[in-house]
């Protein structure tokens, strides 16, 4: 409601974020101008009020395709590999243990 209504929604974070309900209400009310989205919040369910607006993108959750940042994600995963095997602490441990 505190948007323009010539404003876009873009949501290329996480879906919870974004109430779907709302944001279709809005749309149909014609509060915002529009919306896109690459998560949803019931991932991977998109809501098919969502896909019936003309006034909506929808992708499918490949924001972060682009080469440098696949290749810095095959950077981490290798140094991580490396820390691990070498008794060292990872970056981005999955379930950290102890």
């Amino acid at each position: 409601a505190l948007m323009r209504k010539d404003a876009f929604l873009i949501n290329i974070s996480r879906g919870p974020v974004v109430h779907e309900e709302a944001l279709v209400a809005a749309l149909q009310a014609e509060q915002i101008a529009g919306a896109a989205l690459d998560v949803y919040e019931f991932e991977p369910k998109v809501s098919p009020a969502l896909m019936t607006l003309e006034n909506v993108v929808l992708l499918p959750h490949i924001a972060s395709g682009d080469v440098e940042t696949r290749h810095a994600m095959v950077r981490t995963a290798a140094q991580n590999l490396v820390a691990a095997l070498d008794g060292k602490p990872v970056s981005h441990p999955v379930n950290k243990v102890g």
